[in-house]
């Protein structure tokens, strides 16, 4: 089950907030775990069972390492939870590309692969992976104090508005939410939730989906008939279906948690204003870049290093593996790696290159080089991808009408006109004002009934037609 779907739209959704405001406070954690197990079994029912398995043993190693006086059983605990943990990851996640890549190369060897079996990605590993991950080694640094409910740990894992699509939540973030949200259960709360839920629909059902229908027809090209100018509308399609796909997700995440009393942490803030992919990549899924420096990044060392070189390599590392985080296959792996000499490019001398050509040089050069990285992110091939990046550089830039139907101009218009718009000081003001969770009374009557509409035209557009892509199949 998805956001976007009908099924969630018209039937779940309604019902468990029914039962949610009705249910007494000490009660609503129950109602939230089996809506949860109820929402991930639907698309996956013998998957949720692998869930509830491993985040059950989780919970007593975790417990039992926290009471454990000897320092080498608290390490032992927490490798066993680490273990637990991360060979569900690989085994789900991994295992078909590494028997693929090793049957390539025995096939160059002149030896027959291996028989294998193909395993299923389930839905959102990666994200209660990492979250199990954190609360593990958050309670082996003694950030916090395990839980000592097991039901209240059960559902922090698994709560389902970000169980499948982030953003990460990391269990100190929320711990006193787990137990009494009645500081932030208000009306106020409520409705803000409600209009940042329709607004992440309106950017995955609007404009996500119409450039995700571009992107798709691009990309599914012979790339022999590829202009650069079709070339650069697919790439164009790709980076503003990604961040409204993604950026949508979070918004409806965040609103479903204000809606039960949950502060989630903000996920994006407006990343193609980016003067920098430093910068960028502190402005995209951030959620997940505060995982990567406070797990991967600082315990190698960070920036507290004695040569550059280690330092260089250290943001390398990082983003080489935020690219098989991603997927598993070499394309994300590129896509990684790509970002990373960036990185060190600008942490070397770039940085300073971009003060002297001013704001709106360095902006646009930005977005061209993110632009360029997402198409390794998008194509099914390493050699698709540097195809389309050729075809990129060409001066050809003959389109197809047929491609630049009246819908794609005018959802790609305000695709650019939300991306950038904040790069203005009235932007950032009117995003304050509709994000923002006080409204006078006239305020909160125009904001529902501007978002009852979204949402009636979201299920309508979402009824009538079969294209509605889940982006987060891939991860």
């Amino acid at each position: 089950m998805v956001f976007s779907s009908v099924i969630f739209l018209l039937y779940f959704l309604p019902a468990f907030l029914l039962l949610y405001f009705i249910t007494p406070a000490k009660l609503k954690n129950l109602v939230i775990l089996f809506s949860s197990i109820f929402f991930y079994a639907w698309g996956a029912p013998l998957f949720i069972f692998v869930i509830l398995g491993t985040t059950t043993l989780d919970f007593f190693l975790v417990r039992i390492m926290h009471h454990s006086a000897d320092d080498k059983k608290r390490k032992f605990f927490l490798v066993l939870s680490l273990c637990l943990n991360l060979g569900l990851l690989f085994y789900f996640k991994y295992c078909n590309f590494f028997v693929d890549n090793f049957n390539v190369l025995l096939h160059v060897l002149g030896v027959s692969g291996v028989k294998w079996t193909a395993v299923v990605l389930p839905i959102g590993i990666s994200f209660y992976t990492f979250e199990s991950l954190t609360y593990a080694i958050d309670v082996y640094r003694r950030v916090h104090k395990p839980l000592s409910n097991f039901w209240n740990y059960q559902m922090y894992i698994i709560l389902f508005p970000k169980l499948i699509a982030g953003p990460i939540v990391r269990y100190h973030e929320i711990s006193d939410q787990v137990s009494d949200r009645s500081a932030n259960y208000t009306i106020d709360n409520i409705l803000a939730g409600f209009y940042r839920f329709c607004i992440g629909l309106g950017k995955k059902v609007f404009i996500a989906n119409v450039m995700a229908a571009k992107a798709d027809l691009v990309f599914s090209s012979d790339l022999a008939t590829i202009t650069a100018g079709t070339a650069w509308l697919g790439a164009l399609a790709y980076t503003f279906q990604i961040y409204f796909d993604f950026s949508g997700y979070s918004d409806m995440a965040i609103g479903l948690g204000k809606m039960m009393g949950f502060k989630f942490p903000e996920n994006f803030n407006n990343p193609y204003t980016s003067q920098s992919i430093t910068e960028f990549w502190r402005r995209w899924h951030m959620t997940l870049g505060n995982w990567m420096r406070n797990y991967l990044y600082i315990p190698l060392g960070g920036s507290k290093v004695e040569s550059k070189s280690r330092l260089y390599f250290n943001l390398w590392f990082v983003f080489l593996a935020s690219g098989f985080w991603h997927g598993a296959a070499w394309t994300f792996i590129i896509w990684g790696i790509y970002h990373g000499i960036w990185l060190v490019l600008e942490r070397a001398f770039l940085l300073k290159i971009y003060q002297k050509i001013g704001p709106i040089a360095s902006t646009l050069l930005c977005f061209v080089l993110v632009l360029i990285g997402w198409v390794f992110f998008r194509a099914n091939s390493f050699s698709f991808a540097l195809g389309m990046v050729k075809k990129m550089g060409n001066f050809n830039f003959y389109i197809d009408g047929a491609l630049l139907d009246t819908q794609f101009l005018f959802f790609a218009a305000l695709a650019i006109l939300f991306s950038f718009f904040t790069a203005f000081s009235t932007g950032q003001k009117i995003q304050q004002k509709v994000y923002s969770s006080s409204f006078s009374i006239l305020g909160n009557v125009g904001m529902t009934i501007a978002s009852l509409l979204l949402f009636t035209l979201c299920v309508a557009a979402i009824t009538s037609s079969n294209f509605n892509p889940f982006i987060y199949f891939r991860f």
